[in-house]
């Protein structure tokens, strides 16, 4: 079996996420759309790969909006396409904050701007514990989605639409895969100076992170077992 871990950037691992996959006996693919070099001149086509050719999916976070077609539309389109393509050969897909805004839109929902930010650990409320747990979980977003017709909504906070699942697709609105090591790179790459305009101190979220590691990790290990047996095993 094998699992395709797609990353938009270059400073966002899958971490816990890819480590469960590899415990349920995956093999690992991971892919990268937009290279460092080009990470502020984003638009630049990409050739996905076929979706027939894993067994699992896994779009993940960007630091891009998943409506903005003027800014990265080159490889944007064509993951849309690549997503309705995956969910009409059956292929299961885990879509994360990001990769779970392009399901949502992908599917026939809509994705825009929301009131405000979500960053940080949170708690959220879950109709499904079982399939996705109250957290806390990783938030990092300026958007939200508008869930798409058919899916099921099976969690949310105030602010916006946390998951949701269609057919053998589940998105999600948080970081799974996020350790302190991991934000401490997208601190280095323009990321802190969004948490300071948050009102928030990133050192100070950088520690709860680091705090938070262990029991964050056995979250996002048993949320990629129930994406395995509840939603890729319909």
């Amino acid at each position: 079996m094998r699992v395709l871990l797609l990353a938009h950037d270059h400073v966002s691992p899958p971490g816990p996420v890819a480590e469960q996959f590899a415990a349920r006996g995956y093999d690992i693919a991971e892919a990268l759309v937009v290279q460092p070099h080009d990470y502020y001149e984003p638009n630049q086509p990409y050739d996905f790969p076929d979706p027939a050719d894993f067994d699992a999916l896994v779009p993940m976070g960007s630091p891009w909006g998943a409506w903005d077609d003027d800014t990265i539309g080159e490889w944007l389109l064509p993951e849309l396409q690549w997503l309705r393509k995956a969910d009409a050969a059956g292929v299961p897909v885990l879509g994360i904050c990001f990769g779970g805004q392009l399901l949502a839109r992908a599917h026939g929902g809509q994705v825009g701007r929301a009131p405000r930010a979500e960053i940080g650990w949170t708690h959220i409320w879950s109709d499904n514990p079982g399939l996705i747990a109250p957290g806390p979980w990783f938030q990092f977003h300026y958007d939200r989605w508008q869930v798409p017709p058919g899916a099921i909504e099976i969690a949310r906070t105030p602010s916006a639409s946390q998951a949701f699942t269609l057919r053998r697709n589940l998105a999600v609105q948080f970081h799974p895969e996020l350790t302190a090591p991991t934000l401490a790179g997208w601190f280095g790459n323009d990321g802190r100076p969004l948490v300071e305009a948050d009102g928030q101190d990133p050192d100070v979220l950088l520690a709860f992170t680091a705090a938070e590691e262990g029991r964050a990790r056995i979250r996002a290990h048993a949320l990629v077992d129930a994406f395995l047996d509840q939603v890729a095993a319909r």
